[in-house]
């Protein structure tokens, strides 16, 4: 088959580019995954509470990404200060992912258990009367806003449609798992959820 008779058929030159695209990529991305596969450790994910998923969506809402990365680079500058570094399988139920990669603030990937939930409620509500110069704005309506239990079962089972696996008890429990919660106390569960899930022993 010559390089001209290539050229001129439209139909053949597709299938070959097709073919040759994907034959490059499962070359390139097949032992990438595999190797991934074996460097994530022993990592033990179970999904977001119902509660930790409203925090969740309210960390999405509110754009808290923006200034916050939740990826933790394998270099010894951001080990030391943030904890252990990030591996795939702890993200692997968010939807969207929270990598960033703007730090205003600090990445919150290890957050989880590092300060008390009193401090994240005042602190939400206006971070400079725990860290003066923070530039973080407050969100006090938060505390005043409640949780809507009948969406929050919807969003367990859509969620379980894209991979998560809620069980129909973590569905039916959702409405009752949120009531009389406010967007603050989810908001704080989601942040005190950070960085749980990760490698055994480190």
């Amino acid at each position: 088959m010559s390089h001209e008779t290539v050229e001129k058929k439209l139909g053949l030159l597709t299938v070959l580019i097709v073919l040759v695209i994907s034959v490059g990529g499962l070359v390139e991305i097949v032992p990438l995954m595999m190797s991934a596969a074996k460097s994530q450790g022993n990592v033990h994910v179970t999904p977001r509470t119902a509660l930790q998923q409203e925090g969740f969506d309210i960390y999405v809402r509110e754009g808290c990404y923006g200034c916050h990365s939740q990826q933790i680079r394998p270099f010894r500058s951001e080990t030391e200060r943030y904890g252990p570094y990030s591996v795939a399988a702890e993200s692997q139920y968010d939807h969207p992912f929270q990598f960033g990669s703007k730090r205003t603030g600090p990445d919150l990937g290890r957050v989880g258990g590092r300060y008390s939930d009193d401090w994240h409620r005042v602190h939400l509500r206006n971070p400079r009367d725990v860290v003066p110069e923070s530039n973080m704005p407050g969100y006090p309506w938060l505390a005043n806003a409640g949780i809507d239990g009948k969406l929050t079962e919807r969003k367990l089972r859509t969620l379980r449609m894209l991979g998560t696996p809620y069980t129909d008890e973590d569905i039916a429990g959702a409405s009752a798992a949120v009531a009389g919660k406010t967007e603050l106390d989810a908001l704080i569960a989601y942040l005190q959820s950070l960085g749980l899930a990760r490698p055994r022993g480190s």
